[in-house]
């Protein structure tokens, strides 16, 4: 399994994938088929995350070249928040518990040095058992709760804030 900033030619497998991973997913916020995004849309996303400078799309990908999960980091796009990543991870049913997670996030953590992000953030479903111990395990920390946040099988449910701080300072003090 390796793990690599996307590229343009993955847009189509990317679709795929996000549709497998939110039609096979209780957690995600978009539900199987809510989503519109057709290739050339998924092109455009790609294009303009990697010329952001500060937001990343990262993948993980098996021997067949078969996608496994993905993990967007979008960075803040104002002066104040420049240093802030908010993510979103998508891991395919077959996959997950088989540590794809645990290398996208450590991949992550190398990005975001390389470009001076300081904070990376996310939110949980409270219930979420299994995105909860891999966000704990790779050093986010609950912040607080968003109460009633989403409505996910006829019943209102609570998020985690989430987050994890990068050392970059000596780059915002030199």
């Amino acid at each position: 399994m390796i793990v690599r900033e996307i590229e343009i030619a993955d847009a189509e497998k990317l679709s795929r994938l996000m549709e497998h991973v939110e039609a096979s997913s209780e957690y995600m916020l978009m539900e199987a088929g809510e989503r519109e995004s057709g290739h050339a849309q998924q092109m455009q996303r790609i294009n303009r995350i990697k010329n952001s400078g500060n937001s990343t799309i990262l993948i993980a990908e098996n021997e067949l070249n078969e996608l496994a999960g993905y993990l967007f980091a979008i960075g803040g796009d104002v002066k104040r928040n420049r240093h802030c990543a908010y993510i979103v991870v998508g891991i395919a049913e077959t996959f997950r518990g088989h540590g794809v997670g645990t290398k996208l996030f450590m991949e992550l953590d190398q990005w975001a040095r390389h470009h001076t992000i300081h904070r990376l953030e996310l939110t949980v479903v409270t219930r979420n058992e299994a995105g909860l111990s891999l966000y704990k395990k790779m050093g986010f920390e609950i912040e607080g709760t968003k109460k009633h946040s989403l409505y996910i099988g006829e019943e209102f449910v609570d998020e985690y804030y989430m987050a994890k701080f990068i050392d970059t300072f000596d780059e915002y003090t030199s």
